[in-house]
């Protein structure tokens, strides 16, 4: 899988569900791309890098969504 198509699986899985969900963990996105941990943190870090997932941490959990979804984002002033 090159970079090119873990973005696209991703994009189109998380698009699915914004409906219902704006962040997800680590192992949801692993799954989506059906790769051990190490390949799937290069493909979602090079997606933080591009601006197409944003990284969320509250302190205690870590979790990932797409750029400028969900409450989070728009009650921060981001664009």
């Amino acid at each position: 899988m090159d970079q090119a198509e873990a973005t696209k699986k991703i994009v189109e899985e998380l698009e699915k569900k914004s409906k219902t969900k704006s962040k997800f963990y680590f192992n949801d996105l692993a799954k989506i791309l059906d790769e051990k941990p190490r390949a799937a943190k290069q493909f979602i870090n090079k997606m933080i890098e591009d601006g197409v997932l944003e990284y969320w941490s509250s302190g205690s959990t870590s979790m990932y969504g797409l750029k400028g979804a969900g409450k989070q984002a728009h009650g921060e002033g981001e664009d």
